[in-house]
């Protein structure tokens, strides 16, 4: 078994790192919470004193922070990461970031001489928790080999998209489509409301017929239909508002940067800033449904 450094126990971080200490490996953690801390090193995680220390003396590091800025600062510079960390070094970050900044930290990383991918996630807290996660990994095909046993921990579907940066531009593309997703079906329930038909019946028809996709079939934004919804929970967050938010801008920054025309994710953007607006960041992104059955109200 390996020693890994663990930063960033967030929502996400948390579930993942449990699933390393379930697969037997030795595990040092940082986070700016203390708590978090606190609550997986009574599961046998030990606290390290900084990020630098969770990097230190360690076989591999794993990284889950919030933006490329953070990511950036904790592994570039003459007091980050790479720096602290022996040469060998797998370096895993799986943070949702820009494209770009994936690509700096990477570079440097192997210019240092360690293998490091891009990994960001697809899947939510709960498959965070139950180690069912999806990896898109950019990187080198040794950087993907040395990773791949340390994610397979933490997910059910680990691939390899390219070369860095490919794992986050794999990401914003497939969160752009799920931003669209999630609008569509939820205007389909809510006409199907004003016409009279029933959002079972509508479930029914549609999660068989050519309208199908996950944002209807495993994630339905009306309650009833599918159990394990958020919709049947008070829309509480198996994956906020705010981070589809997040992602959605970060994939209209990648299409203005390379000219790409994405009408639809550009108008998904809008209407989820409106809805973050709304003060609905910590709600659930399919929360959604509820400002557009206001608005075909009024």
């Amino acid at each position: 078994m390996a020693k890994i450094g663990f930063i960033g126990l967030g929502n996400m971080g948390g579930g993942m790192a449990v699933n390393i200490l379930n697969a037997g490996h030795e595990l040092k953690v940082f986070d700016l919470n203390q708590q978090v801390i606190a609550d997986i090193c009574g599961k046998g995680a030990m606290a390290a004193a900084s990020a630098n220390d969770a990097a230190t003396d360690v076989d591999a590091v794993i990284t889950m922070l919030p933006a490329g800025k953070h990511v950036k600062s904790v592994y570039l510079g003459d007091d980050g990461l790479i720096a602290a960390a022996k040469a060998g070094t797998i370096m895993m970050d799986c943070s949702t970031i820009d494209v770009d900044s994936a690509r700096e930290v990477v570079t440097a990383a192997t210019v240092a001489g360690m293998k490091m991918v891009d990994a960001p996630v697809s899947g939510g807290v709960a498959a965070a928790a139950a180690g069912s996660l999806t990896f898109m990994v950019g990187g080198t095909e040794d950087a993907f080999a040395a990773s791949e046993p340390f994610l397979d921990n933490m997910g059910a579907n680990i691939i390899h998209a390219g070369k860095a940066g490919s794992g986050q531009a794999a990401k914003i593309c497939n969160n752009m489509m799920l931003g669209i997703q999630m609008i569509s079906v939820s205007e389909a329930f809510v006409l199907a409301e004003k016409l009279g038909l029933e959002a079972e019946k509508l479930f029914a028809i549609s999660s068989k017929a050519s309208g199908q996709c996950w944002s209807l079939t495993s994630y339905c934004p009306v309650p009833g239909p599918v159990a394990t919804s958020p919709a049947n929970n008070d829309y509480k967050a198996g994956f906020a508002a705010a981070m589809m938010l997040k992602d959605l801008r970060l994939a209209q920054e990648a299409a203005i940067s390379v000219g790409a025309k994405t009408p639809l994710g550009e108008k998904s953007r809008d209407l989820y800033e409106k809805f973050s607006d709304m003060s609905a960041d910590n709600m659930d992104f399919s929360g959604i449904i509820n400002m557009l059955r206001d608005e075909t109200s009024t």
